[in-house]
């Protein structure tokens, strides 16, 4: 089944030039099936190009999807036009009465900021904390899963030596946790920071489940409350030449950036990437949906009053 997105958004033209299938809403409102209902808050700067990107990977599934896009109220973005965030967005106050089967919250750049010196900190902590009971998983990428293992457990980020970037191979600690059904036994995921969380601070929260680590990327993916809340450190979600445009990007402003590890064929930039994530990203995310979205939510979201006391059975 393909993602119920609006009509006219710009992402649906640039999928069709992949083959990838998604249906506008004009179409799904005519078929008589209960969509799984998702949340996307991007506070990404390029947000078309991450619409696009999320899109790609929760087309590939069985499940027909509702999605949503959410922006923050105490934030203006600078980098996408304000008639598309006024059509294809919505406030924290339009959707604070919803609930959603699940949530996706991307990056953001502001990494090297404390988190209380983020303009919007106090927003972003009213909707981590509203997520925990008006939705049944919730997805913390990059930035905003170093955000929320800060808020919710007290973990501070570290500086890293120097970004890190590039792709890298991972490994799964549990491989009979319903998200890495599928998986090899190694897999890539791609990064693009400067801190990190550390093991041995996780290691002291026995709340907090390790799910997957790189010998060179470090923690990449943990899970709290029995999968209802998982942060991933890196960016399943990038398109083959989001990591050459961020080379491309740094180094056209004059800043120290190395060539991304394990990205260009013979590491050479003048080449192709190569892409050896794309498989592992669709495998991620389809089992996120099945086993941690659909499969724990028997009702429709809109009768509950409160998810909070939800466990997911894995």
């Amino acid at each position: 089944m393909p993602v119920k997105i609006p009509y006219n958004l710009p992402a649906i033209e640039l999928l069709k030039g992949e083959n990838i299938f998604v249906m506008s809403d004009l179409r799904a409102n005519t078929q008589d099936i209960r969509p799984q209902k998702l949340l996307i808050l991007n506070l990404m700067p390029l947000k078309i190009s991450t619409e696009t990107d999320f899109i790609r990977l929760l087309s590939n599934n069985p499940l027909q999807v509702e999605l949503e896009f959410l922006r923050l109220d105490t934030h203006v973005s600078k980098n996408t036009p304000e008639e598309h965030l006024e059509l294809f967005y919505k406030s924290f106050s339009e959707i604070s009465d919803n609930f959603y089967d699940g949530m996706i919250i991307t990056g953001a750049p502001v990494e090297m900021l404390p988190f209380e010196e983020v303009t919007y900190w106090n927003e972003i902590k009213t909707i981590f904390d509203w997520a925990r009971k008006h939705v049944t998983s919730t997805l913390y990428i990059c930035w905003a899963s170093q955000a929320a293992l800060y808020h919710f457990y007290g973990i501070e980020k570290k500086p890293l030596d120097k970004k890190l970037f590039g792709v890298f191979k991972h490994s799964a600690e549990d491989k009979l946790d319903p998200l890495f059904r599928g998986f090899d036994d190694e897999f890539y995921i791609p990064h693009s920071r400067h801190t990190t969380v550390e093991k041995e601070d996780i290691l002291k929260n026995p709340a907090i489940k390790i799910l997957s680590e790189s010998d060179k990327a470090g923690i990449s993916i943990v899970s709290t409350r029995g999968g209802r809340e998982l942060y991933l450190t890196g960016h399943s979600e990038y398109s083959p030449l989001t990591l050459h445009e961020e080379f491309v990007r740094d180094r056209e402003k004059g800043l120290e950036i190395d060539v991304p590890d394990n990205y260009y064929k013979n590491d050479n930039p003048d080449e192709e990437p190569v892409v050896r994530w794309s498989g592992h990203a669709n495998l991620l995310f389809n089992n996120w949906l099945n086993y941690y979205v659909y499969q724990e939510t028997p009702f429709d979201v809109n009768e509950v009053k409160h998810l909070g006391d939800l466990k997911i059975q894995s």
